[in-house]
């Protein structure tokens, strides 16, 4: 589950783009080029050892720290696994604590965690997990299952608690640990991300320490006690999160001895700073631009990746903020909650110049809510059903809706108001405002008016439901799961302005019936024909509208990082992946012993040991599937 910037990342969603035949060819073209590049094993150069002050790159001493350090442009929502949801806090998340299992970097597929092995009863009622005797938290304390069983009471108990993560356990009826190598689950009714549980499990005997999970950010005592790769052991907002290598980590200790990651407000800014080799890594806000991108390319000791990505760039629209019980809160537009219109504005964007000029062809046209990199839930409209770019049948949809144009040009309603919107937009993403000058023109033609409303923290105003529509963007998982939940009623706020689970305030009955059939099916083809069911709902809804689906588009320096994993290996990412390969396996340009050692792996190396693979993606499928798609806030 990752968000964008998180409303959400949690952050808060982001917007995604797309586009038309011949371009689409280009489009296929591009992405085999970039596929045989991309790959398994990016090598480089002489590492240096970088603190949280940027400093310009030297050789690392002998006994000197070696750090690798990644220019973030998004903000860190919390550092609480229960409240984390923007892309970069949902990353860090995953390198200090353990999941129960993991994804593969080679294929997807599942992988054991801090459980070695996993069955079902025949009803599929109940899992039983095996959980590894090898593992201890970061203060020397024993990982048992009572913490995992902790960890999902403590998220069936505390609406707090299951902030971020709660679709998870919605439909848990009873947690235990029989023993502390034994965690069992009991279900309401069958669920198939029972492989797929993507929750941080946390010590017990540190976090059941804590009063109020609302309010407790996991940012003051440091070191943080964890059982990842990684141990956080400091912070400063805005800043910086400094994390030190665990090197009692059952896997096998990094290579690196400490991670930064280092927040810049400009991405151009972070872009000159891996220049004058003051980072390691940059990804933007979360890729590149193009312009940055072919600079980049060209410089000595940079190595640019590119590859198709797991999020989407969408807008989304308010349907009128509410909470669980219907009770309405927020500002937004109540000409949104009509089709029509909604319809109208998605009608009159132009996918195909937002892919070749935003995103210079590094871009897919978006269709469906999952990215093609995702081939066996990867959905796409029929003729009769995709909203074409059509300006004509737009100005149509809106005389029929009752909003005609004025003497002026401008759009009314009967009660004479103007039809003026806002959309939300992060301010350190390009790609926002490079699109939300297109939509001025596009819907200005129409005769609607347009605020770009472009701020360092959107998730304010998202939360509390003051806007009209924002750009929105979610980075997604192998199992889809999270992602379509945070569209049921279910995730809703109990509260107004309260942070929840949900991405726009979507409540749809039918759209929870389908959820409801998909969590519970468990044969493959069956649930991801239940998959595409609800996006095909989702899309005739309006209240989304997935412009494309951008490539991960991100740079390191050679000179310092000798070799690092991308997720799929054969082309995909490296910054927020679904797992932690990127960062524990990476090597300094210096290390003589390679990526042979105990703390590495090489890229070239299956990483993780197959075992009950979970929706597998097919080689085949990703490389016939053109190109990536990125995003920023929620994860």
């Amino acid at each position: 589950m990752d968000r964008p910037e998180q409303h959400g990342s949690s952050s808060i969603p982001r917007a995604r783009r797309g586009r038309e035949e011949a371009p689409r060819r280009r489009g296929r073209l591009r992405l085999l080029a970039a596929s045989g590049v991309a790959a398994l094993s990016l090598t480089a150069g002489l590492a240096t050892p970088l603190n949280p002050a940027p400093h310009e790159a030297q050789a690392a001493d002998d006994g000197e720290k070696k750090t690798l350090t990644v220019a973030v442009a998004q903000s860190v929502d919390s550092l609480s696994p229960f409240l984390a949801q923007s892309l970069v806090s949902t990353s860090i998340s995953r390198l200090m604590y353990d999941f129960l299992t993991n994804y593969s970097a080679k294929d997807n597929s599942t992988v054991p965690a801090m459980a070695t092995g996993w069955e079902s009863s025949d009803d599929k009622l109940t899992w039983t997990y095996t959980i590894r005797d090898d593992a201890k938290w970061s203060d020397g304390e024993k990982v048992t299952a009572e913490d995992a069983a902790w960890t999902f009471n403590t998220m069936m108990e505390d609406e707090a608690a299951a902030t971020a993560n709660g679709s998870f356990t919605n439909n848990f009826e009873k947690v235990t640990a029989p023993s502390a190598d034994k965690l069992v689950v009991e279900l309401k009714k069958p669920q198939a991300t029972m492989t797929a549980l993507d929750v941080p499990i946390v010590p017990k005997h540190v976090w059941e320490k804590v009063d109020d999970f609302s309010k407790f950010n996991n940012d003051q005592d440091f070191p943080i006690v964890g059982n990842g790769p990684f141990v956080l052991s400091d912070y400063k907002r805005d800043s910086y999160v400094k994390l030190t290598a665990n090197k009692d980590y059952w896997r096998g200790a990094p290579k690196f001895d400490e991670l930064v990651f280092r927040y810049y407000k400009d991405q151009d800014a972070a872009v000159a700073a891996l220049r004058k080799g003051e980072v390691s890594f940059v990804a933007g806000s979360p890729s590149l631009t193009p312009a940055q991108a072919n600079s980049l390319a060209k410089a000595d000791d940079i190595k640019v990746n590119e590859g198709p990505g797991r999020r989407f760039f969408a807008l989304a629209v308010n349907p009128g903020a509410r909470t669980k019980d219907g009770e309405e809160f927020g500002d937004g537009h109540p000409a949104l909650k009509d089709a029509k219109v909604r319809e109208a504005l998605f009608t009159a964007v132009d996918r195909e110049t937002v892919v070749d000029r935003v995103f210079q062809g590094k871009a897919v046209e978006g269709e469906g809510y999952i990215p093609p990199r995702f081939g066996d839930y990867f959905w796409k409209p029929s003729a009769e059903q995709k909203r074409a770019y059509d300006p004509k049948r737009a100005a149509k949809l809106l005389d029929d809706a009752g909003y005609e144009k004025n003497a002026d040009g401008k759009r009314v309603g009967k009660d004479g108001k103007p039809l003026d919107f806002r959309i939300l937009c992060h301010a350190t993403d390009p790609n926002d405002k490079a699109v939300g000058k297109y939509l001025q023109e596009w819907w200005g033609e129409l005769g609607i008016g347009l605020k770009v409303d472009c701020l360092d923290n959107v998730s304010d105003p998202w939360s509390a439901g003051e806007y009209d529509l924002a750009f929105d963007g979610w980075s997604v998982n192998p199992d889809p799961d999270f992602v379509l939940g945070i569209h049921t009623c279910a995730a809703l706020p109990t509260k107004p302005k309260q942070s929840s689970a949900t991405d726009n305030f979507i409540c749809d009955k039918e759209f929870d019936k389908l959820y409801g059939q998909q969590l519970a099916e468990y044969d493959p083809a069956k649930r991801a024909g239940l998959v595409k069911q609800m996006q095909s709902r989702l899309y005739d809804s309006g209240y989304m509208n997935v412009l494309a689906y951008p490539n991960a588009v991100e740079a390191y320096r050679t000179d310092q990082i000798k070799s690092i994993t991308t997720m799929p290996e054969a082309a995909g990412n490296i910054y927020g992946q679904d797992g932690y390969w990127s960062w524990w396996s990476a090597v300094p340009a210096d290390d003589d012993a390679g990526s042979e050692g105990s703390g590495g792996v090489s890229t070239g190396v299956v990483v993780g040991i197959g075992v009950a693979a979970v929706l597998v993606i097919g080689a085949g499928v990703l490389f016939g599937l053109r190109r990536r798609a990125t995003s920023e806030d929620r994860e």
